[in-house]
């Protein structure tokens, strides 16, 4: 029988032009154009606020200041980073250009100067308890007579104090304890129930915090030294000396820093909106739980 139904027929120009709408849907598309404005928006926190790629995308999320429909992942920054697509280069990102390059050399044990970090208690290590704190010195030219900055993070809340004292020996360390301890007067006991501090010679007195308490039934702050070149038993402060690096470099000269300069660079570092926190800052954790303490 003969077949009389419609004959399909192929018209070259309409297959072409349906082929090329396809391209064109196809693959994954670019969200850079579509979220220019939260490109911006992490263009601005990155050289104005110093804040990491990150910090800006969790912020914004964790603040609500764009819907999640409107934000690209941590992952994707870098990445048109990589591209040249954002006005933050490689090089900006401190982090990412970092290199070890010293080796690594065995070096024999050294004498602690007190109580070892091996008897703190584990409970510590939780940072679940408000009150326990790591202690160190950042160093600018590393010569004896030189202002150095003397540094303190709380170990739950990260909250940050930065000192600049005169020179690093330890009768310079113990006056700025002392300031400190008279600033706070009877909250002492309540924000420093431990401090965490270097083997260095500088802290070789930090134990006479805990002999200053003025009652025999007092609480005392207890101090404990971790093992020499053990810099990761303070891993918390050593994080954030490294932050302190981006504003103040290796080399820096602190006798021509001035006392808002230091106070500039603390305030950032507490107003820093941080992943652990789930964005919150470090000022507003250490208020929460100062208050929960009270």
């Amino acid at each position: 029988s003969l077949y009389t139904g419609n004959v399909k027929r192929y018209k070259a120009a309409k297959g072409q032009m349906t082929y090329e709408r396809h391209r064109r849907e196809c693959g994954r598309k670019s969200l850079f154009l579509h979220r220019s404005r939260f490109i911006n928006y992490v263009s601005h926190c990155f050289h104005k606020r110093g804040w990491s790629l990150d910090a800006c995308v969790g912020y914004a999320l964790a603040e609500g200041i764009f819907p999640k429909d409107q934000v690209v992942s941590t992952k994707t920054l870098y990445n048109y980073v990589n591209l040249g697509l954002m006005d933050i280069k490689n090089i900006d990102l401190p982090e990412k250009v970092k290199r070890n390059t010293k080796a690594r050399r065995a070096r024999a044990n050294k004498r602690i100067l007190g109580r070892s970090i091996d008897d703190r208690s584990p409970r510590i290590d939780t940072r679940k308890d408000f009150g326990h704190w790591e202690c160190d010195l950042v160093l600018g030219h590393k010569t004896k007579d030189d202002d150095v900055l003397l540094t303190l993070c709380e170990r739950k809340t990260r909250c940050f104090f930065m000192i600049k004292i005169e020179d690093k020996t330890s009768a310079s360390v113990m006056k700025a304890f002392d300031k400190l301890r008279e600033f706070y007067g009877s909250k002492w006991n309540r924000i420093f129930k431990s401090i965490t501090t270097d083997n260095g010679s500088e802290f070789a007195d930090a134990d006479g915090i805990e002999r200053s308490a003025r009652r025999k039934d007092a609480k005392r702050t207890t101090v404990y030294y971790c093992h020499a070149y053990s810099s990761c038993e303070r891993g918390t402060n050593e994080n954030i000396n490294r932050m302190i690096r981006r504003q103040f470099p290796k080399g820096t000269d602190f006798d021509k820093v001035t006392a808002a300069e230091v106070k500039r660079v603390e305030t950032w570092l507490n107003d820093y909106p941080r992943e652990i926190l789930g964005f919150m800052s470090s000022a507003e954790a250490f208020k929460i739980a100062f208050d929960r303490a009270a």
